[in-house]
């Protein structure tokens, strides 16, 4: 059978499999638009706040908001699922088959990307739609912003997925990573009010850098190169530890 038909095949088993796991389409897909939702509920959260330079603390949020999936998407997703079929020994019955692992590892960052996209889109309409937030003013620069997040977050839960050889380890470690994340993207503090020091360290993090991206686009300037780098540096340096440390068995 062509290896493309396979490896197609894979995909859409992966598809049907995430669409099965109520918990993991919730978290990714629903929950970070839900968080947004409440927080935009709060009327002092529509208010502009001299802290966020002038910015209504939901406005602040919607860059948040859309960070969570991808955060969510490349910690808690990813390497779970891949341990669990490492663990089961479904990678090495793969390895005997035309169909090699790396279409499941692909496959795997394919749906949960998508679906760490489509949570990001949701929490701009909702932030536009029900409470008035600005869609980003620079709409290029935003997209590259967040694909370079993805790609760091993905890369990120790639090399959690190597170093974990069980579920319950991949899982450990998956929470442990999740709420630094979540406080470099501003999720407890936007980075907007940070203080100054503690900004400039969080803007050299992966999800920091990226929530500052995020924050120029929408304000209508041109991401930082400086930020840009910083992902696309984390990406590389993370994507290049997962090759090294990853094992099929």
């Amino acid at each position: 059978m062509n290896t493309d038909v396979l490896n197609t095949a894979v995909l859409k088993t992966e598809i049907r499999l995430f669409g099965r796991e109520p918990g993991g389409v919730f978290w990714i897909l629903f929950f970070p638009t839900l968080l947004l939702a409440i927080m935009g509920s709060v009327p002092s959260f529509r208010d502009a706040d001299p802290n966020l330079g002038g910015l209504r603390p939901v406005d602040a949020y919607v860059p948040v908001a859309v960070l969570l999936g991808l955060i969510v998407g490349g910690l808690q997703g990813m390497p779970p699922t891949i341990a669990g079929y490492r663990e089961n020994g479904i990678l090495r019955r793969m390895s005997a088959t035309p169909v090699r692992p790396a279409a499941l590892l692909t496959a795997q960052m394919l749906v949960l990307g998508a679906g760490a996209l489509l949570s990001a889109l949701a929490a701009l309409a909702v932030g536009r739609l029900a409470f008035d937030v600005t869609l980003p003013r620079q709409p290029l620069g935003y997209l590259l912003a967040l694909l370079l997040a993805l790609f760091a977050s993905l890369a990120l839960g790639a090399l959690l997925s190597a170093l974990a050889r069980t579920t319950k380890v991949a899982t450990a470690l998956g929470s442990t990573a999740l709420f630094p994340a979540m406080f470099c993207a501003g999720v407890w503090l936007p980075v907007e009010a940070m203080p100054d020091v503690l900004g400039d360290i969080v803007g050299w993090t992966p999800f920091g850098a990226a929530a500052q991206a995020l924050n120029d686009a929408a304000a209508g300037d041109w991401p930082g190169w400086t930020h840009l780098g910083v992902l696309a540096a984390w990406t590389v340096l993370l994507t290049a530890a997962a090759a090294r440390w990853f094992r099929w068995e």
